[in-house]
């Protein structure tokens, strides 16, 4: 299938190739492909090779390494949304008998469970995945290395225990339920556990010298749920959209809102630098933009996929060497430079069709003690609290059916709101998780706690 490439400037197109082949020469890559994604489709496709007459198109595979967590994470939520099981659920539960039963669905999905990075040696990677036959030859005989849910520590061996779970709740192989339930129905045909034609050979490049030796490309075997797939730029284009933008067939943008959510306590480090992990999803902060998707590498591959939510671009950036480009940094500059020189046109404003009048009288400004806020009704349905200087607790909330409204973000996430009437049937002030809001700084007219005193505002005299 041919790329609608017209879909993007002359210029950005330009300025993409320019990218990619300034990482590609910088990098010593033996090839480098990329994809943008713009509104759920691909809109540009680009590549460098060192061979002459060879041009990787969207079509030719790529070891992704790690992405490969995304997908299992996908599987994952797939089961928590039946009902099978729940995030808080300790891994015993569903499949028992592991040294690592303890930690928890969600402490797996966020690496936040203490399990060690890797498993025992000899490094996995690099070796057939039949030397790692059982989990507790993944595992090792020390698998917790740090306190369940105090500190994020990146496990694949984690990830091998998603996809045993998986299994387990299927009755089936991982892969097998991973191309039924999500490769299949999002038409990612070129996404497989091994190799298929055309795909690229990995290579390390000497870090002293233009040469390059060949990397053994190892089917891992139980680790596979964390490393092991092949893919292509315009499958994992195809499943940028979707992460953004769901499809109830596989998972609810509702789901992968909360996959996109942080769920990891970063480290220090992390924190400066704007990381955090989420549900088999990163995020990080590229200048004044917040990018979320994952990274991956393999002996011989390096890969990663990201995601502009707020500027509805996403990038792909796929290489066939194991150190070289900088392919995250690649990728965050490829949603920049579309995100600034062709920015987002937001659809047209519309009122809404239809609005409550018992809602509509809480619109305007209220007062929590003496903070000011504005409370707006949205023409998305939902209502807005906004602090008046700028700075502040901020929340949308949505209906709950019942005169009730629950926060979706920020420090009123899941705390109700609620309108309190007098007996005149005049609304008092707005309790939002206990604390009021009234329509004048402590009016002593509605329910403070404490009470107002009663003679009221003074000055020094």
């Amino acid at each position: 299938m041919t790329t609608p490439q017209e879909d993007l400037l002359p210029a950005t197109r330009r300025a993409l190739l320019h990218r990619i082949a300034v990482a590609q020469v910088e990098g010593r890559a033996p090839s480098l492909v990329a994809a943008v994604v713009r509104g759920g489709r691909t809109v540009w496709h680009g590549s460098r090779t060192s061979v002459d007459g060879h041009a990787p198109d969207e079509n030719v595979q790529y070891r992704i390494g790690s992405i490969t967590k995304t997908f299992t994470a996908v599987l994952v939520m797939r089961l928590r949304d039946e009902g099978l099981l729940d995030l808080g659920d300790p891994l015993e539960k569903h499949l028992p008998g592991t040294v690592a039963g303890e930690a928890t669905i969600a402490e797996l999905l966020s690496h936040t469970s203490g399990l060690a990075a890797e498993s025992p040696a000899p490094w996995w990677e690099r070796t057939p995945g039949s030397l790692r036959p059982e989990l507790a030859d993944v595992l090792g005989e020390r698998p917790f290395l740090h306190a369940a849910g105090r500190r994020f520590h990146y496990s694949n061996p984690g990830y091998t225990l998603l996809g045993a779970l998986v299994e387990k709740l299927r009755g089936a192989p991982w892969e097998e339920v991973l191309r039924g339930e999500v490769l299949e129905p999002l038409d990612l045909h070129r996404t497989s556990g091994r190799p298929r034609a055309p795909h690229a050979g990995g290579w390390a490049v000497h870090p002293w010298a233009d040469v390059m030796l060949p990397e053994p490309s190892e089917d891992l075997g139980r680790m596979a749920p964390a490393g092991q797939l092949w893919s292509t730029t315009g499958d994992l284009a195809r499943f940028a959209a979707f992460l953004v933008q769901g499809d109830d067939r596989v998972l609810s943008a509702r789901s992968l809102l909360e996959m996109r959510t942080p769920a990891a306590p970063p480290e220090s480090a992390d924190v400066m630098a704007g990381y955090a992990y989420c549900l088999g999803l990163e995020t990080r902060r590229s200048g004044e933009r917040l990018l979320v998707g994952h990274t991956g590498s393999l002996p011989g591959f390096l890969a990663c996929l990201t995601i502009g939510v707020e500027d509805d671009v996403a990038a792909v950036v796929l290489a066939n060497c194991t150190s070289g480009p900088q392919v995250s940094t690649v990728g965050a500059d490829l949603v920049r430079i579309v995100a600034e020189a062709e920015p987002r046109i937001p659809e047209p404003w519309r009122p809404l069709s239809d609005v409550d009048p018992s809602v509509l009288e809480w619109a305007g400004q209220w007062y929590w003690g003496t903070y000011g806020f504005a409370l707006r009704i949205t023409a998305d349905g939902l209502i807005a609290l906004e602090p008046l200087s700028g700075n502040g607790r901020r929340s949308r909330f949505r209906a709950n059916g019942d005169g009730t409204w629950t926060g979706l973000e920020g420090y009123y996430a899941g705390e109700l709101l609620r309108a309190v009437r007098s007996p005149d049937g005049v609304v008092s002030h707005l309790d939002v998780g206990s604390f009021v809001f009234t329509r004048q700084p402590y009016d002593e007219s509605a329910s403070v706690p404490g009470g107002v005193d009663p003679d009221g505002w003074r000055g020094i005299g």
